[in-house]
């Protein structure tokens, strides 16, 4: 069977499910469900009411279009120009990191503690910045990426989620662009190391631009410039946190401790992977 009109959503949904799981799709049914609530423009949670109705011509164009696409491999998330972060929709597309649930962990940390200014390092769609700022209605916040294209990305979702008048999106090499002191700084750096390229996923390694997912080297250099830079735009007692890979807590560790930074943690992500370390500066 083909995805043509005239045929059921759960017949498209069954023939879609099988090209996905041929094509070495990890999550052939998820991904399949995800394209038709898209194709058909039907929420999710009420996508299985609407299987029992025939597909029109356009909806199975756009179904069966989605579905070459994600046999290509290509993300789902850019297939439908969209992510859900923290229950809030994101654009996104091949120019920024697609926000991942790992990443959530970082923003539960950061919401447990109270914050007014925030800096956001690498910060790609946004997701991160924008959510703490949804999240604290109080606080404002500065976004850096060395993209032109991501910074335009963030501004865009800053925009459509009502936060644009306390966000600022700079480009920039890290710090190199950035003045004054925050409370907060995150961040969600490229982390994998240049030698574990080639083992990643097609879905991430053909399509997510790699500046965002490797530092060309042994994954650590983003972590040395954060160490090395946050102190100073730190205010006394101000908090540091960032995303890190389930092997790197250690190196991360020891880079903020030489770099004087106090009270440093390690927090799991929900599967109990080391995900987020966090420190202060000291509040002399």
């Amino acid at each position: 069977m083909t995805i043509v009109a005239g045929i059921t959503g759960a017949d498209a949904l069954r023939t879609a499910v099988a090209q996905l799981r041929q094509a070495g799709v990890e999550t052939p049914e998820r991904d399949a469900r995800r394209l038709l609530s898209w194709a058909i423009n039907e929420p999710a949670d009420r996508l299985a009411l609407a299987l029992p109705e025939t597909l029109d011509s356009d909806s199975a164009a756009h179904f069966r279009a989605a579905i070459d696409k994600r046999v290509a491999r290509i993300p789902v998330s850019h297939i439908t120009g969209r992510r859900l972060f923290w229950g809030r929709e994101f654009h996104v597309d091949g120019t920024v990191l697609d926000p991942r649930p790992e990443t959530e962990t970082l923003i539960a940390e950061a919401l447990a503690h109270p914050f007014e200014r925030v800096l956001d390092l690498g910060t790609g769609s946004g997701c991160i910045l924008i959510t703490l700022l949804a999240e604290r209605p109080r606080a404002i916040g500065t976004g850096t990426d060395l993209s032109d294209k991501a910074r335009t990305m963030a501004e865009a979702n800053a925009t459509a989620l009502a936060v644009s008048d306390r966000a600022e999106f700079v480009t920039s090499d890290w710090f190199d662009g950035v003045t004054g002191r925050y409370d907060l700084i995150v961040s969600n750096p490229p982390y994998i190391a240049a030698d574990e390229m080639a083992g990643l996923a097609p879905d991430v390694r053909d399509w997510e631009p790699a500046m965002a997912l490797t530092d060309g080297a042994d994954g650590l250099s983003a972590y040395r410039a954060i160490a090395a830079g946050a102190g100073p735009h730190l205010t006394p007692g101000g908090r540091l946190l960032v995303e890190i890979g389930p092997t790197q807590a250690a190196a991360v560790t020891g880079l903020f401790s030489t770099a004087g930074l106090e009270e440093i943690t390690v927090h799991p992500d929900l599967d109990g992977r080391d995900r987020v370390v966090s420190a202060r500066r000291n509040r002399a």
